[in-house]
């Protein structure tokens, strides 16, 4: 069985926790290494990249991702619609937020209240967000100073 044909199969009529039994231990996106106790994950709506049901964007009805924009101003915020839930090539919605750091971080609260979204992935979301916007300003290199010593 191909991934994709597993991932709609897994997105249909199945509970969270059931999908989560099914794909904790076989998930493509599952990484694991030597003397590390936690599995990461390169799930693309992974917020935490942590292999757990809780932030697994696969098999969660509502997942949310930030990631930076493609002219390396601003972030894209990638979300799951609920309309398109059995139809996942539709499923996904990127909104371009290039415009200032505030009002990106306005956006995505506003966006996580009013839809009554996941709640517990706000605050990662807005982490971020702000450290991808951090990471695009200019580097301003420091003047050095030099001090003059008064004549005596």
């Amino acid at each position: 069985m191909s991934s994709k044909l597993i991932l709609f199969k897994l997105n249909t009529k199945m509970s969270n926790h059931l999908q989560w039994m099914i794909v904790r231990n076989r998930s493509s996106f599952l990484v694991k290494k030597r003397n590390i106790n936690k599995p990461f994950s390169l799930d693309p709506l992974n917020m935490k990249k942590i292999h757990s049901p809780r932030y697994s964007g696969t098999i969660q009805k509502n997942a949310i991702m930030i990631e930076p924009h493609s002219s390396k101003k601003g972030v894209e915020l990638i979300y799951k619609k609920k309309r398109f839930q059995k139809r996942p090539v539709k499923t996904l919605e990127r909104v371009p937020l290039t415009k200032n750091a505030r009002r990106t971080m306005g956006v995505i609260k506003k966006f996580v209240k009013k839809n009554k979204y996941r709640k517990d992935l706000k605050m990662l979301a807005l982490r971020r967000a702000s450290a991808i916007l951090k990471s695009q300003r200019p580097v301003v290199p420091k003047k050095k100073t030099s001090f003059k010593k008064k004549p005596e």
